[in-house]
């Protein structure tokens, strides 16, 4: 029996103007998933001129409970704010399972009647790492 180790989550944002796009790269699992919440979290409250988020979800490699429950999170978040989410590039095994639980039409609609689409490359954009959270107590 072969062992595949987890690939943890990597994830980096092009930023530009009012849209930022996160690429996610790895496992997106119970192990790695609160870095993208905690991300989403800390950009949503530091960019209030946003009005679109594309969740660039193509290298994704696997998907767990999980992270659909951080998906569901973060259109919570980005109702909240006014902003759009888009997930783009979708991975077969993602839209199973979002097909699967019935969100795929709650995560994919943008809100103004349209559903996510991969916008347009960002020539000017600027590519940062988003720092994963301490391994500390949270306080909730």
């Amino acid at each position: 029996m072969n062992f595949v180790p987890p690939s943890p989550l990597r994830l980096t944002y092009l930023d530009a103007d009012d849209t930022v796009r996160i690429e996610l790269h790895g496992d997106f699992d119970y192990a790695c998933a609160d870095d993208l919440l905690d991300g989403v979290t800390r950009l949503l409250a530091d960019r209030g001129d946003l009005r679109d988020l594309y969740l660039h979800c193509g290298n994704i490699t696997a998907v767990d409970s999980t992270g659909l429950a951080t998906l569901l999170m973060i259109r919570r978040h980005t109702n909240t704010a006014g902003v759009r989410l888009h997930l783009v590039d979708r991975t077969t095994g993602l839209d199973r399972i979002l097909q699967l639980t019935g969100t795929l039409d709650h995560l994919t609609d943008t809100g103004d009647g349209t559903t996510s689409a991969a916008p347009g490359e960002q020539t000017t954009a600027a590519q940062k790492p988003i720092p994963a959270r301490s391994g500390g107590s949270d306080g909730t």
